[in-house]
């Protein structure tokens, strides 16, 4: 890593509070440098408002009033000697009003672990990174024609110690990865990373931005644990929110006596649900703020890419108010101007230093083009999670079979709009906690039997549809209980039989879906799928076919009633050899055992708009895939 330098010049403070310093946390924050040669820490912090600020810490028995800092264009510096890494510390804020605040560090590297609330001095620099090879052929792992199927982790949950405690970063490395890698998984989504006061929070309300959260260990941990994610052949994504932040005293919060990183209107400044403050897209520093802390886990940790949350609420002013409070755009619009032109700026920067980087919006608006580059007028992320899909096909297997009769559009709707966007598919945490249950909770039937049923053939179409796909941790084992994120996932139900098949089968199918090009590398052209008859599904059947670049294709048949169709034709292309290569009722998923163990011979009748047809047997709740025999004429 480049040698982070620490004091402000001038050209650096300008490009500050111009919107295009990307880099502040070189010399923003608190830095071990040394002087005339003698060690210490450079301390730099963007208070405007104050009227005065000091560093207080243990190493001055948190009395600031001996180490006053010296102000230039906003930000106040001071270099104390002798301080090392490791000290403790917090800025001493005098208002204007001569109130006295005690902030963290906004561009603390490391925190307190809670309910501390101390920055800590801590070096970023040392790390052999092995992760070369990553590095250099990330081109080939990471653009729309490569597979993408991301596994969520919630780190505080995944697993717990015998006493309670957190598996540390170093351990889930040596344990979590194999894991992911064993159950076919491309990328690994983490959260929570980012330091926050609260657990219940999922990491969502933050305090320290550059803090990798002390939870799990030190920052050098977590650069072991994507390190070792690198030389597994597996891409890291972090949940980033650059949408809106928590009211806690030590944070960002009125830092300086005011307004400083929230708008001062609290209209438009407060989230009224969420209890949290919302960013100030107009102002340039924050701009500097965000777009350097977007860079710097990219930068500093080797992160692949951000799933950026709670997009919607960037994109209206209007998010989630009551009509009496909603506010309206100078052009007399509820469009949040600023928050829109901030995310543009964002990818725009962002692809410009890392092409291959993965910028994923959490958006459940219906704001256009959020996938289109932003020289196209777009948003310019390459990924959008489609979280209609994830509501209309989990209301439908709610649904028990008499209920769910007239309402496959809800399956297949997404069919017809899956290239809007480039979209992510996700199966995601919001949608397993209390009290939504987990995936196969919802999962409707007479009996167990038809619950994994209806859950294994799901799966199979999650993974057969246009668009990248994101399952949440303990849904590929079946976890019965809803998600808590206070205890580890329930991993004791692998003792049963069932979830032991289900884990198999998921395990199965993704390593299926790495194989199988036409799964993945035309997702995002409409000539590499086609429907067939998916709109005629009053017999619970969707069909469609996959199509590769090398005439690879793939016949899909989910079937979301618990009958067994026998003689049932599909329409074909081409005369030739059609055989079964996955079925999700083979008996060792935990099925009925109701195949079609020999080839399929296509005949001169016609089917479903095609000129010829193959007769197959579909089995109950099951999905099945067919290919052409590519040794037969």
């Amino acid at each position: 890593m480049t040698t982070m330098t620490s004091s402000p010049g001038s050209d650096a403070l300008y490009l500050l509070h111009e919107g295009t310093q990307y880099q502040s946390y070189r010399f923003l924050g608190s830095h071990l440098e040394e002087r005339d040669a003698v060690k210490g820490v450079q301390f730099a912090v963007w208070a405007p408002n104050a009227k005065q600020v000091n560093v207080s810490g243990s190493f001055n028995g948190w009395d600031g009033r001996n180490h006053g800092m010296t102000v230039s264009d906003g930000v106040w510096t001071l270099f104390i000697p002798e301080l090392q890494e490791g000290t403790l510390y917090k800025y001493e804020i005098i208002t204007s009003e001569d109130d006295c605040y005690l902030k963290s560090d906004p561009y603390a590297f490391s925190s307190e672990l809670r309910p501390g609330t101390a920055s800590i001095v801590t070096s970023l620099e040392g790390y052999d990174w092995q992760d070369g090879e990553w590095l250099a052929g990330k081109t080939s792992h990471q653009f729309l024609q490569q597979p993408l199927l991301v596994y969520e982790v919630h780190l505080g949950s995944w697993k717990r110690k015998e006493d309670g405690g957190f598996y540390s970063y170093g351990e889930l490395a040596d344990e979590l990865v194999d894991y992911v890698v064993a159950h076919g998984f491309t990328h690994i989504e983490l959260m929570p990373l980012m330091e926050h006061p609260l657990d219940k929070s999922w990491g969502y309300q933050i305090t320290g931005y550059y803090s990798v959260t002390s939870r799990f260990g030190t920052p050098q941990e977590f650069m072991y644990l994507v390190d070792r994610c690198h030389q597994k052949g597996i891409g890291v994504i972090m949940d980033w929110v650059p949408a809106h932040f928590c009211k806690d005293a030590h944070g960002l919060a009125r830092f300086d006596g005011k307004p400083l990183y929230e708008y001062a209107d609290s209209r438009k400044g407060e989230h009224p649900t969420w209890g949290t403050y919302i960013f100030d897209y107009g102002k340039p520093e924050v701009h500097s703020f965000l777009i350097s802390n977007a860079l710097f886990w990219m930068d500093v940790y080797h992160i692949d890419g951000l799933r950026v949350d709670a997009v919607y609420s960037m994109l209206t002013l209007n998010f989630d108010r009551s009509e009496g409070d909603c506010i309206k755009n100078n052009e007399g619009g509820e469009e949040n101007l600023e928050g829109i032109a901030f995310l543009q700026k964002l990818n725009a920067v962002i692809f410009a230093r890392y092409p291959n980087a993965l910028m994923m919006a959490e958006d459940s608006s219906s704001y256009p083009g959020v996938t289109k580059p932003v020289e196209q007028g777009g948003l310019g992320f390459n990924y959008k999670w489609n979280l209609s899909f994830t509501w209309n096909t989990l209301d439908y297997m709610k649904k028990n079979q008499e209920q769910r009769s007239g309402l496959e559009p809800q399956l297949t709707r997404s069919l017809q709009q899956a290239w809007d966007e480039n979209y992510i598919l996700p199966y995601a945490h919001d949608e397993m906690a209390n009290p939504d249950k987990s995936l196969l909770g919802k999962m409707s039937g007479s009996d167990s039997w038809q619950r994994f049923a209806n859950l294994r053939v799901l799966y199979a179409y999650l993974i057969g549809h246009p668009g990248k796909k994101l399952l949440f941790m303990g849904s590929e084992f079946g976890q019965e209980q809803d998600w808590d994120s206070e205890t580890a996932l329930t991993w004791d139900v692998l003792q049963d039989r069932e979830h032991q098949q289900y884990q198999h089968y998921v395990k199965s199918l993704n390593h299926f879906y790495i194989s199988e090009k036409a799964l993945w590398e035309r997702d995002y052209a409409p000539d590499g799928f086609e429907g067939i008859d998916f709109e005629d599904t009053a017999d619970g059947l969707v069909l469609f076919g996959r199509k590769g670049e090398e005439n690879e294709d793939l016949l899909m048949v989910c079937n979301f009633k618990p009958e067994t169709h026998e003689g049932y034709r599909i329409g074909v292309k081409e005369l030739g050899q059609y055989e079964e290569v996955f079925n999700s009722d083979r008996p060792e998923f935990g099925g009925s055992g109701v195949m079609n163990e020999s080839a399929k011979t296509a005949e001169e009748w016609s089917c479903q708009n095609q000129p010829y047809s193959i007769q197959v047997t579909i089995p109950p709740l099951a999905a099945v895939i067919f290919k052409k025999n590519q040794k037969e004429g």
